[in-house]
């Protein structure tokens, strides 16, 4: 059953999280049932030596869109990332990117999604997959869920 309050409640931590507003200041977000996509708009900032995004640009948008496709079923506790397993494909140094995260397995202790990057294109640039388990921290507003 989808709960749109819970989903705008994360988009509004994750974009307001100190990592995305003062490191990836482009980043928008959002979350459905089972699903998250996360968009970055490209900056210099983000390159490595040879003038492309590095993979730990990759990895974040990844993780965040298969995070929170799995926070958008779990609606009493913050998940964590347990293991996440990136390819990267091909580079990419202009436009937006975007990640698109989906649910694939889920039972009472343990979730897994996979994500996948996408250029301005529509081209794959990288893909993921991770395992997650709920935490023992409540999604409060103390972290931002309000």
């Amino acid at each position: 059953m989808e709960n749109k309050e819970h989903y705008r409640k994360l988009e509004r931590m994750y974009l307001n999280a100190n990592l995305n507003t003062e490191i990836y200041d482009t980043t928008e977000c959002k979350i459905g049932f089972e699903t998250a996509e996360i968009g970055l708009t490209i900056s210099e900032k983000y390159f490595h030596a040879l003038g492309a995004i590095h993979g730990s640009v990759y990895f974040k948008l990844l993780d965040d869109a298969a995070f929170f496709a799995v926070n958008s079923i779990v609606e009493d506790a913050f998940v964590l990332t347990t293991s996440f397993n990136i390819n990267l494909i091909r580079p990419a140094n202009k436009g937006k990117i975007r990640a698109v995260g989906k649910v694939k397995f889920k039972s009472r202790n343990l979730f897994v999604a996979e994500s996948i990057l996408y250029n301005e294109n529509g081209k794959e640039i990288a893909f993921g997959t991770g395992n997650f388990a709920k935490s023992k921290v409540q999604l409060s507003e103390e972290i931002g869920y309000k």
